[in-house]
């Protein structure tokens, strides 16, 4: 009898485990940017995943925000243009509504964490510790990483005791050679994390995990939108990457200016009076795009003011110069070019950036299809290109929903 109980209860417990693998786990992916706030909720299983809701709100801090809620067939759940002071408010508004919706409630949150400094060099459960040292890497992000912490802290007021997964923008690239870790500099800056780390990770792996062949071959990644940075990767291994100690370097970006001789600030500093706060303001707010048209950050935007504005003009004609001579840099890292991918805003939708940008990369094998460029279709690249270009859409949210359920399933063991 007590054999045939335990026989009962045993069968009992494989179907609900069973149950439970196919109903999937719902995850909550934050993604908090400096003045943004993107959620999306996915049920994953062992099918697969699918979303069931998501939302964002726009602007936060700022007189006027925009709030907007959808379900999982993008049918709009709420919407407004209210301002929304922090981003502690905003993940309680979007959660709210969600919450009513009936979309689900979450079992488990992954967050986008932009730094992740030494340690973190792969997802990881957030405890005490964990949060002590993210306030610790505070001064290396210090646009972000503030805005982010405040999300877990929410987080945990409206979710008590639900684990949370912090997911690092710079962990991928911590698997590149130490040479491109490395500034030409003294040995105990090193030693105190002062190092190239790269960001945008989260979307590169993404990108990597959707290419045929288990991105097999050299491969370019363009991540472009009002952040942008480019990633050489070698068989599915990082080599290089644009970014470097902050995510202000690199590549022309929207409102950052990417790479300048550092002679530049020390001329700003000793000559012209600038301050940190003043220097930081300049590079990551008033330089990019903004800084040479004198206002606009935007790529459509001065897309259809450049025939008219020529500041708007020579902006674009910049940062596609900048985006050719990193390709056929990082290239020459890669040591050939096999696949060139363009993900992001401008990366998904700017035909005519990415058109200008592999104009004269005929001798990397580069060769575009006006017609299939201008549809943003999937493969832009002629059908006798050397290299295959495509257009992918980044998915960074989804992203952190697979890590953040890799890692809770680590957590609860066979059972979980």
């Amino acid at each position: 009898m007590a054999r045939k109980l335990v026989e009962v209860v045993l069968h009992e417990l494989a179907i609900l485990r069973g149950t439970k693998m196919k109903r999937g786990r719902m995850v909550l992916s934050v993604n908090a940017g400096s003045s943004s706030l993107k959620l999306s909720l996915y049920r994953v299983s062992a099918d697969g995943e699918q979303q069931a809701g998501w939302g964002h709100v726009d602007r936060i801090g700022q007189e006027e925000g925009h709030f907007a809620v959808y379900d999982g067939d993008g049918n709009v759940l709420a919407e407004n243009h209210n301002p929304c002071p922090l981003h502690g408010d905003a993940m309680k508004a979007l959660c709210r509504v969600l919450r009513k919706s009936g979309v689900g409630e979450p079992d488990a949150i992954g967050h986008r964490l932009v730094h992740g400094g030494e340690r973190f060099t792969e997802p990881a459960l957030i405890d005490p510790e964990v949060m002590n040292e993210l306030r610790e890497l505070i001064p290396f992000a210090p646009l972000h990483l503030p805005a982010q912490i405040q999300c877990i802290e929410t987080a945990d007021q409206i979710f008590p005791g639900l684990c949370q997964v912090g997911c690092f923008d710079t962990a991928l690239h911590r698997r590149m050679p130490e040479a491109a870790q490395r500034y030409p500099l003294p040995r105990w800056l090193w030693d105190e994390g002062v190092r190239r780390y790269g960001f945008h990770g989260l979307s590169y792996e993404y990108i990597l995990s959707v290419l045929p062949d288990n991105a097999a071959g050299r491969i370019i990644i363009a991540h472009l939108g009002q952040g942008a940075s480019l990633a050489a990767v070698r068989d599915g291994q990082p080599v290089d990457t644009t970014m470097g100690f902050t995510p202000t370097g690199g590549l022309m970006m929207a409102t950052r200016s990417g790479d300048l001789d550092p002679g530049v600030l020390l001329y700003l500093m000793d000559v012209k009076g600038y301050d940190a706060a003043k220097i930081d303001d300049l590079v990551n707010f008033k330089a990019g795009l903004w800084g040479v048209s004198n206002g606009g950050s935007d790529m459509k935007t001065l897309l259809a003011r450049r025939q008219s504005d020529p500041f708007a003009n020579q902006a674009i004609e910049m940062f596609c110069y900048y985006l050719r001579k990193y390709i056929g840099s990082l290239t020459a890292v890669l040591g050939g070019l096999d696949t060139l991918v363009f993900t992001g805003g401008i990366g998904e939708k700017g035909a005519a950036v990415r058109w200008e940008a592999c104009q004269g990369l005929e001798y990397l094998g580069i060769a575009l299809d006006a017609e299939k460029n201008d549809a943003n279709a999937d493969i832009i690249s002629t059908s006798d290109s050397r290299c295959c270009v495509r257009v992918i859409p980044t998915n960074e949210n989804l992203m952190i929903a697979r890590h953040t359920n890799r890692i809770v399933c680590k957590q609860a063991g066979p059972s979980g």
